[in-house]
């Protein structure tokens, strides 16, 4: 499936001294968000005239993009949004699935009052982002769910490695929002308030079930994106 093109939108104004963190969040978020599509050239001198700024702190910003496997750079000395990693999906999903289940099995097992108030905050945030049809909020606002019951948790480890996990995979979860038009289903919806009802019933063999199919669905619909169901069928 190839993603729809969206124009990156101006640059808004800046605080004074914020240039280098500026230009990378921004630029980080529309490569992981698809504004900028893989494959994508960077424009050095185009960037620093539509952030009104010197190219110091724009190549600054692209180190740190490069430094994230972000952004490459070509033996020619141009650079380039980088293309997905498609040779290491399979290793992806797999931890991606298992921080699902550990995080939500061990959300049950250790949450404490106030983890509940802030999983039902960003649960109720994802399906406002759902109703409204907005797909980046509906990354941004899944991402943060999934967080707070990995904080929920209390194994840091988990923690820092789910929020990776989730941040590099924002630009297959654009795809997997496109694949339904941007218009989830409410299955979703309902698929998170069931997890959150077995870490408020500390029922530990359910929530793990339950992240487990959670994770397993989003694999499925990227990779049947990915390798498609059509296949040719010649009688012979």
């Amino acid at each position: 499936m190839t993603a729809t093109k969206t124009k990156a939108i101006p640059a808004p104004e800046r605080k004074r001294g914020s240039g280098v963190k500026f230009v990378y969040d921004l630029l980080r978020d529309e490569i992981l968000d698809l504004v900028l599509l893989p494959g994508s050239p960077i424009d050095e001198v185009q960037l620093a005239e539509r952030f009104q700024m010197s190219r110091t702190p724009i190549r600054e910003a692209l180190v740190r993009l490069a430094g994230e496997g972000l952004i490459d750079t070509l033996p020619n000395r141009s650079t380039m949004v980088a293309n997905l990693d498609f040779l290491n999906m399979a290793p992806f999903f797999d931890a991606l699935t298992l921080m699902y289940r550990v995080t939500t099995q061990l959300a049950a097992q250790n949450r404490r009052p106030e983890d509940l108030e802030a999983i039902r905050a960003r649960q109720e945030e994802f399906a406002a982002a759902v109703k409204a049809q907005d797909a980046l909020a509906m990354i941004a606002t899944n991402a943060a769910f999934h967080a707070a019951i990995a904080e929920a948790g209390r194994n840091p480890y988990f923690n820092s490695l789910f929020s990776r996990l989730l941040d590099e995979g924002r630009r297959f979860l654009r795809l997997y929002y496109q694949s339904y038009d941007d218009r989830l289903p409410q299955q979703f919806v309902d698929e998170h308030e069931t997890i959150v009802a077995a870490i408020v019933a500390r029922d530990t063999a359910l929530a793990e079930r339950l992240g487990k199919a959670h994770a397993e669905q989003i694999v499925r619909q990227i990779q049947k994106l990915m390798i498609g169901e059509d296949r040719l069928d010649i009688a012979l």
